[in-house]
């Protein structure tokens, strides 16, 4: 299996003006087969240029710009080309199966942040200087930048890449290694219910809280943004003493909530799959869920089904909570661990009374309770929503073949 790992590099001055220029030089390289690209397809015999035809020309590339695209690695070119290339694919997939995507953009300097490096010993060494008892990594055109390895790594790095976080800078290494041992069976099974009152609530009654990160951020956060806002939009290198300070100011903010969630996440997934051998929860469609609500072409400033208002708050809550970071967690801690994570139809699970099987939306008079008309049982809305997917997951599980 490939397992990531991710460590905060501290440069030196001049490592970290050489570590910005090689992410400019990448940028240019993309916008550069980008517009080649573009060009391509409008000149009149709407040539179509592919990886290859591009990749082809690196060696003359680098041979005439030596001072910039010639000082890094030729494989993290290719790299970098290859991502565009990923980006034409995904943009015609998406062609193909009738959705409206946008066309790929060019990337500003701000905008690009990751340099990828495919083998480990070309152009880039993790680990380079062993008989050190810090950690370093050696880049092409950078030198040995010292690692706060925080943990070990555990198998074969495969590949090593640089991004850049605000003032901050990575290295995120994936490694391979044999699949870990399977945490021993606890005969326990948990349907758990996503939500926006709780984080998530198990069939077993629990309820996790919902830490609603973002929010406690949000008078911090408006007034950093408020101040931001007084400065015009220049260039990064016009930007003043000030300027900088603003909107170094509000990425940190931005980076608090990331990591915040991601710890959150983390922490509530890993209790999840010690404790039961099944987990099973709603195969949510969360793009869908948080689209904004569509205009009502009737009334001006209306929207359909939600009001502008209330559709915005219910967006902003599902965002802060996280749901599609949390679910991609746990299937992959859960792979690790040998667990089983099965996701089922999300419809009525929250309408569905699990004592008679009755159907219907009056079953949920409220967000939180929960009184079935057929038969009169009554319990938290989230607990009935869980209880029905971990049967739905159950079922699942039994009628897969062994």
């Amino acid at each position: 299996m490939i397992r990531a790992y991710k460590f905060l590099m501290r440069p030196t001055v001049g490592q970290t003006i050489a570590l910005g220029e090689m992410l400019r030089d990448h940028c240019s390289l993309y916008n550069g087969a980008l517009q080649e690209r573009r060009d391509a397809y409008r000149h009149t015999t709407k040539t179509s240029i592919k990886y290859g035809m591009q990749s082809a020309q690196l060696k003359e590339i680098r041979a005439f710009d030596p001072e910039r695209q010639g000082r890094w690695s030729f494989s993290s070119q290719q790299a970098t080309l290859r991502r565009l290339d990923k980006a034409f694919a995904a943009f015609f997939r998406r062609i193909r199966s009738g959705d409206t995507p946008g066309y790929p953009r060019f990337r500003g300097v701000n905008w690009f942040d990751t340099v990828d490096f495919p083998k480990d010993g070309d152009g880039c060494r993790w680990d380079s200087t062993p008989h050190d008892p810090v950690t370093r990594v050696r880049f092409q055109g950078v030198g040995h930048v010292k690692v706060n390895q925080h943990r070990p790594v555990v198998g074969k790095v495969k590949t090593v890449s640089v991004k850049r976080e605000g003032r901050k800078w990575y290295v995120v290494l994936t490694a391979e290694q044999a699949q870990p041992e399977p945490l021993p069976a606890t005969g326990s099974v948990v349907g758990i219910d996503m939500g926006i009152a709780s984080f998530l609530t198990t069939s077993n009654g629990e309820h996790v809280e919902n830490p609603r990160h973002a929010r406690k951020a949000a008078a911090k956060l408006e007034a950093a943004q408020r101040k931001l806002s007084r400065f015009g939009r220049v260039r990064r290198d016009k930007r003043t003493a000030n300027h900088k300070r603003a909107v170094q100011l509000v990425a940190d903010l931005h980076r608090k909530v990331r990591r915040q969630r991601l710890d959150h996440a983390h922490k509530t997934a890993l209790g999840l799959v010690r404790d039961h051998d099944l987990i099973a929860h709603e195969d949510l469609k969360i793009r869908n869920m948080v689209k904004t609500a569509a205009p009502d072409p009737d009334n001006e400033g209306v929207f359909l089904l939600n009001g502008a208002a209330a559709k915005t708050g219910l967006n902003r809550s599902i965002s802060d909570a996280g749901w599609g970071v949390f679910l991609t967690i746990l299937h992959a801690k859960a792979e690790s661990a040998g667990r089983d994570v099965i996701a089922v139809d999300p419809r009525n699970t929250s309408r569905t009374c699990p004592e008679c099987g009755h159907v219907s939306a009056e079953n949920r008079p409220t967000q939180e309770k929960f009184h079935c008309v057929g038969c009169g049982h009554q319990a938290h809305a989230d607990v009935i929503g869980a209880l029905n997917a971990l049967r739905a997951g159950l079922v699942r599980r039994d009628a897969q073949p062994a």
